[in-house]
């Protein structure tokens, strides 16, 4: 499989989960494993630029899809991604633990938004501002238990507000 651009081969057996592949297989700790039954998001990674859970999906899944962690999230492995900055700008963490997952999600939930996917507030493709209820929605499958929600909808606003055209 190919992860943050490199192709990596891995001698697993088949029910080994993406999120164990990742972290004991390769050493990408960015993922967390939380709840490890899909509720928390602290898993989530980018599969082809879609969110996951990686703790639901079996590695051998994914073998030819590009995976992305937040170890290969920035374009420049010498700088730091957008949401990166903001989330530190915003204060969108606190212990850290999900702030991986939330991130990835928040990249991810952005691209989907452009690309005019509907969503439970906004049922309709395309044409819609993205509102803090829209934000809300489309993380809601990331926890803090820390209860950073303010500063991570505000960095998401903020990036949201840089990319609008």
């Amino acid at each position: 499989m190919r992860v943050n651009g490199v192709v990596e081969s891995l001698d697993i057996e088949p029910w080994v989960s993406l999120l164990d592949a990742l972290r004991d297989h390769l050493g990408l700790t960015g993922p967390k494993k939380g709840c490890d039954q899909g509720a928390c998001g602290a898993c989530t990674v980018l599969a082809d630029g879609v969110r996951i859970n990686a703790c639901l999906a079996l590695a051998m899944q994914y073998a030819d899809k590009e995976i992305t962690t937040i170890e290969g999230i920035a374009k420049d492995s010498a700088d730091t991604h957008p949401m990166q900055q903001a989330f530190v700008r915003h204060d969108g963490l606190q212990c850290g633990y999900c702030t991986s997952g939330q991130i990835c999600s928040a990249v991810a939930m952005l691209a989907e938004h452009a690309a005019g996917m509907p969503s439970s507030v906004t049922p309709r493709q395309g044409g819609t501002h993205l509102t803090d209820d829209e934000i809300r929605e489309r993380m809601s499958g990331n926890l803090c238990r820390c209860g950073a929600y303010n500063g991570i909808l505000d960095a998401i606003k903020d990036v949201a507000a840089q990319e609008a055209p």
